[in-house]
């Protein structure tokens, strides 16, 4: 039960980070969700977008974390 809660505060911890990182640097980070090969569609009033290569780079950095969080 120890080790859930110490994963609930690292995420908790890892959340609140982000949210910092997007509220300071917002501007600066205007290119985060229109990476080339996220795929974009758009027909008169109909637009589908889906993130593709920004979920690709957010799945490795949040591997990455968690691996080196894993690690004893």
């Amino acid at each position: 039960m120890h080790e859930f809660g110490r994963w609930i505060f690292v995420l908790g911890l890892i959340i609140t980070l982000m949210g910092l990182v997007f509220w300071i640097g917002g501007s600066r980070l205007s290119w985060f969700g229109r990476l080339p090969g996220d795929i974009s569609y758009s027909k008169g009033n109909f637009t589908f977008y889906f993130p593709l290569a920004t979920c690709l780079l957010l799945s490795a950095i949040l591997t990455l974390v968690f691996w080196f969080l894993s690690k004893k």
